[in-house]
């Protein structure tokens, strides 16, 4: 009886080995290339951050705009001498002034250099939410892949040793197995669903996500080939290029260069500001100057005693200040950053290629040889249970690291601000 249990056990733990991933009901099948294109067409907060650009872009129409000329009128409310009331006509009086505002010192000129360059930095702040969007798509893409995989053969071989646990109790009740196998069965089907349970709980989270990134709401399946896992590689490129090109590329950075660059056209402005602006102006005076239709131009201007802009200069200076350092501070995080992605992408590299090529391997002989100790009756069921335990706990690994390699090499691939692996 037990040479009987172990052999139905033993291969349908096979057939669940051969098996391939059930597909989700009413799900969404996606290469990681379709959900790229998803994602950029449909994730309301890059839609929404396009809307900021085209807001800086119309401040810098706005800039380039002149004031408005100023117009006033004076009537005359009543005249003593004809008894009439708004006399306005060519016995009563009227003044028409009209004025223009005009800035010296380049002050619009100015404005609009510095509109252009906060333009410039809500597009570094679009390509930086790309990039991190981005990358958690990525990962959580594959994440998702992975983890499909494992409880593709958790759910197979629950239902395995479901069914032999339903056999073993009505065994156990005729007293052919004993009290202590049954038990064991059962707490190795209690460990695998406990397994099985946090990986659909891990599953849910990211499932969530990557829905709400694509902007659906079915489930996501992906669709993943091995010619698209052999992509990531690293370039045959030294690490100081990678650094390099971190430092050109990424938004993050580029946009603390656009705010130091911000600060000091801020700083040209404020010193234009203490310079006192022109306002021209032109006077029609009806009746009431010393000749009739009088005509007058006039020029206005602030003098500047106490104000000239000392507060403003100063508080310009300290933000470029300000904003070097964080530019510097950035520099050098963006290098550390590309450094230890690296050592993470070699190191789960290194560790993967040693258990594929050692660990994968031996379970295949293992397996071989499980076969010919059953026909000889040399290993009991419970030892055979243990292997299973032992596989199914190396499975759930082997994929997280699989999952974690390609989330390393997503993770250079957002830390250098470049796509290097298409």
């Amino acid at each position: 009886m037990k040479f009987c249990f172990t052999l139905f056990l033993f291969f349908g733990f096979l057939n669940a080995h051969a098996q391939p991933i059930p597909a989700l009901t009413d799900s969404l099948r996606l290469t990681r290339r379709q959900a790229d294109s998803l994602f950029l067409s449909n994730n309301l907060l890059l839609l929404a951050e396009r809307f900021r650009v085209e807001a800086a872009e119309a401040r810098i129409s706005q800039a380039k705009l002149f004031d408005n000329p100023s117009v006033g009128v004076e009537l005359s409310t009543y005249n003593s001498q004809t008894n009439r009331v708004f006399d306005v006509g060519g016995q009563g009086q009227k003044i028409v002034t009209v004025s223009q505002l005009l800035y010296t010192a380049g002050k619009r000129n100015k404005r609009i250099a510095l509109a252009s360059e906060a333009a410039r930095l809500t597009q570094f702040e679009l390509l930086d939410l790309l990039r991190g969007l981005r990358f958690e798509l990525r990962s959580r893409f594959y994440a998702i892949y992975f983890q499909q995989r494992t409880l593709a053969r958790f759910d197979q071989q629950l239902g395995i040793l479901q069914t032999t646990v339903d056999a073993y109790e009505k065994e156990y009740a005729r007293n052919n197995v004993s009290l202590r196998e049954l038990v064991r069965l059962k707490a190795l089907l209690f460990q695998i669903g406990n397994d099985r349970t946090e990986i659909l709980l891990q599953l849910a989270d990211d499932q969530r996500s990557i829905r709400t990134l694509l902007g659906v709401e079915q489930p996501i399946q992906p669709l993943v080939f091995e010619e698209t896992l052999g992509r990531y590689q690293l370039p045959n490129i030294p690490d100081d290029s990678l650094r390099s090109l971190a430092l050109r590329n990424r938004p993050d950075l580029l946009a603390t260069e656009s705010l130091t660059q911000q600060a000091k056209l801020n700083l040209d402005l404020q010193r234009a500001l203490a310079r006192p602006d022109l306002r021209l102006g032109g006077t029609y005076d009806q009746a009431g100057s010393y000749v009739p239709s009088y005509l007058g131009i006039s020029v206005m201007a602030d003098i500047p005693l106490a104000n000239r802009n000392q507060g403003g200069i100063a508080a310009a200076r300290a933000q470029i200040s300000y904003q070097q350092r964080i530019q510097q501070q950035k520099v050098v995080q963006i290098s550390n950053d590309v450094a230890t992605s690296l050592q993470k992408v070699r190191e789960v590299d290194s560790r993967l290629r040693s258990i594929e090529s050692g660990f994968t391997g031996q379970f295949d002989l293992l397996n071989q040889g499980v076969i010919a100790s059953f026909r000889k009756g040399n290993i009991t069921l419970l030892e055979f249970v243990d292997l299973i335990e032992s596989y199914n706990q190396s499975i759930r690994e082997l994929n997280r690291l699989k999952a974690d390699r390609v989330g390393a090499y997503e993770e250079l691939n957002y830390l250098t601000g470049e796509n290097l692996f298409q």
